[in-house]
């Protein structure tokens, strides 16, 4: 029916917003995602259920002002009616009191007005950093999987963007309910005028409310059918002006590149949005028309009225004021909804992604992580895949990992090294087999306990922007006051070298993010990152190609320092270095995803397989 009536109701052309079977969210979604309104205004009180009482209390003494102004000017203008007719002496004292108490209404009017911005901006700033620090705690529940996921990202990305665009939706809520009050009062007086005047006024309004929901829909599909393509404008700003890819930008000449993608993207994304915009801007012109045309024919219902002599000019003025006070604040309202359903369901994305489970939880009853361990790690059959995906990364894996045993791990890219160190630190679950931990099921321990007893440094570990010792002590957070053992950490691992040479040692900030930072060369950034495990007091280290930065003397020194640390401690080493390999106490060796030799290096090169190759091969290029 309203599609014959109304063509901008009809399936637009616009891009599918994805997992909605390619359709716009239609009116009934609009009111459906209002449910989640519960939730965050729960989420708002739980911030501060002062703030809120405050908000709510001056709301509703302003939802009163519009009123009494409008009846105070009411009143004024039949008192100099009054006054005009009268001959001889004028009283002109209530005519002085009546002004006196608009003027009031002005003041308290103002002072309410700015007391409801400072507690809104006030509760705002408190509920984006509640919303921000509850993203990164579940964020941190969440398994590592989800974050090698683009779809998980998508998620994520648009969840991000509600901390700080959805906060509008608290006062856009609040407003609605002030001017509910406002409107009942104001409508009171229409209804004892003309009640039609009120159905007029309505009806008049109903296809521009319709018209505001089909658009916000149109304009939510919009937005999350290219929330991939956002990232990509986003990353690419990045990449194009940034102290990380500048050099290689320049080298390869990726500039043009670079701003050709952008363009592409941003002027697609731009085409679509003019494009809703322009009918959007259309159908607004011809709503308008509409309610000014009904506003009209009210308006001359009133003239007529008071030139007959049923009601007084100030009675006039009251019911024009409040008729164009009420289509205003009916237009604000049904806009305000249409905004309010919109940002529900962008406050869906929000709470979809608070939603997400992890698959790596603790157990009812966790059982006591060994201290110390006394048989070590074993994997039975273990295989994993990613997500959405139907190829293994590590399939058909059996071995022991012995307490204090030293186990390098070989292979080429790709074939399933880090996986493996991952299942190992539990930050993958397996997807079939099981690890078992002195006889137990790794997953019989709490996850946290588990990790806490394990240190990882990775080939690609971060480069915080902290200060050199806070960059140390990551290796151990909660022992970040302790200067001794970082200078131990930084010692052990010879990052203090690096640390002697900033001009505020320890304090220094490193990395050029932030004002006053010092940047350092990839082999001091790697000495950094190796006194995170000397932080860690573990019973298993694993270290993932940890001196690939390093040069030759600068290695043997490590690895020297490496056998100290590890003494007495299981230890997983990965390295491409046969020189690092040799020292382990069993060699791993690694091919598609799968278990191919294990053994003592001696013992592998006496079966000249696939590790005496890879050896030869090595050596070969020294010679």
């Amino acid at each position: 029916m309203f599609e014959s009536l109304f063509p901008f109701l009809k399936k637009p052309a616009s891009p599918a917003r994805k997992g909605d079977n390619g359709k716009v969210p239609t009116l009934k979604e609009n009111l459906a995602a209002l449910k989640q309104l519960p939730k965050f205004f729960k989420l708002v009180w739980q911030t501060s259920p002062s703030m809120v009482s405050l908000d709510v209390l001056i709301r509703l003494f302003r939802a009163t002002v519009p009123l009494a102004t409008l009846y105070a000017a009411k009143l004024i203008t039949d008192e100099i009616v009054r006054l005009t007719q009268t001959s001889g002496d004028k009283d002109v004292a209530f005519l002085w009191q009546i002004v006196a108490a608009q003027f009031a209404i002005t003041i308290l009017s103002d002072a309410l007005g700015r007391a409801n911005a400072l507690v809104n901006s006030l509760l705002g700033d408190r509920v984006a950093n509640k919303i921000s620090l509850q993203l990164m705690q579940h964020a941190s529940t969440l398994d590592l999987e989800r974050f090698e996921d683009a779809e998980f990202y998508n998620k994520l990305e648009r969840a991000r963007q509600q901390t700080a665009s959805r906060i509008s939706l608290m006062s856009e809520v609040m407003g609605q309910l002030q001017q509910l009050v406002t409107i009942v009062a104001l409508a009171i007086g229409l209804v004892v005028f003309n009640p039609w005047l009120l159905l007029l006024l309505v009806v008049a309004l109903v296809p521009a409310f319709l018209g505001e929901t089909h658009f916000n829909g149109q304009s939510y599909s919009l937005l999350y059918s290219y929330t991939p393509e956002k990232r990509e404008l986003d990353y690419i700003r990045y990449t194009g002006a940034s102290d990380e890819t500048a050099k290689e930008v320049k080298v390869f000449g990726l500039s043009e590149f670079l701003i050709a993608r952008y363009k592409d993207l941003s002027e697609k994304f731009f085409d679509k949005n003019r494009a809703l915009a322009i009918r959007r801007a259309s159908w607004g012109a011809v709503f308008s028309m509409v309610g000014n045309a009904g506003y009209t024919l009210a308006y001359a219902v009133m003239i007529e009225r008071t030139l007959s002599g049923g009601i007084s000019i100030g009675d006039l003025g009251f019911l024009a004021g409040s008729f164009a006070n009420l289509r205003a604040l009916l237009e604000s309202l049904l806009s305000r909804f249409s905004s309010i359903a919109e940002s529900a369901l962008y406050l869906k994305d929000l709470f979809d992604f608070f939603d997400l489970k992890p698959r790596i939880v603790a157990p009812p009853n966790p059982i006591a992580v060994p201290k110390p361990m006394r048989d070590g790690f074993v994997f039975e059959n273990v295989g994993f895949k990613y997500p959405n995906s139907e190829r293994w990364a590590v399939r058909h894996l059996s071995f022991h990992l012995n307490v204090g045993e030293k186990l390098a791990l070989v292979g080429e890219n790709g074939a399933g090294k880090t996986t493996l160190v991952k299942l190992l630190a539990r930050l993958y679950e397996p997807t079939e087999g099981r690890i078992l931990l002195d006889g137990h099921d790794v997953r019989d321990y709490h996850p946290e306990d588990l990790r806490k007893e394990i240190g990882v440094i990775f080939q690609d570990f971060i480069r915080y922007h902290f200060t050199a010792g806070n960059n140390i002590a990551v290796g151990q957070i909660d022992a970040r006051d302790d200067a001794a053992r970082i200078e131990y950490a930084a010692e052990k691992s010879l990052a203090d070298s690096v640390v002697k040479k900033l001009p505020k040692g320890y304090e220094q900030l490193v990395g050029k993010r932030f004002d006053g930072g010092v940047d350092l060369s990839g082999g001091e950034w790697q000495k950094i990152a190796l006194a995170r495990a000397y932080m860690r007091e573990a019973q298993l280290l694993i270290l993932d190609e940890p001196t690939a930065a390093l040069d030759a003397r600068a290695e043997h020194e490590v690895f020297q320092r490496f056998a100290e640390l590890t003494s007495g401690k299981t230890a997983v080493l990965i390295s491409h270095r046969f020189s690092t390999v040799r020292m382990a106490d069993r060699i791993l060796v690694l091919e598609n995803g799968e278990l191919l030799e294990i053994g003592s290096h001696a013992e592998l090169l006496t079966k000249n397989g696939r590790y005496a190759e890879l050896f030869k091969l090595q050596a070969r290029g020294y010679q």
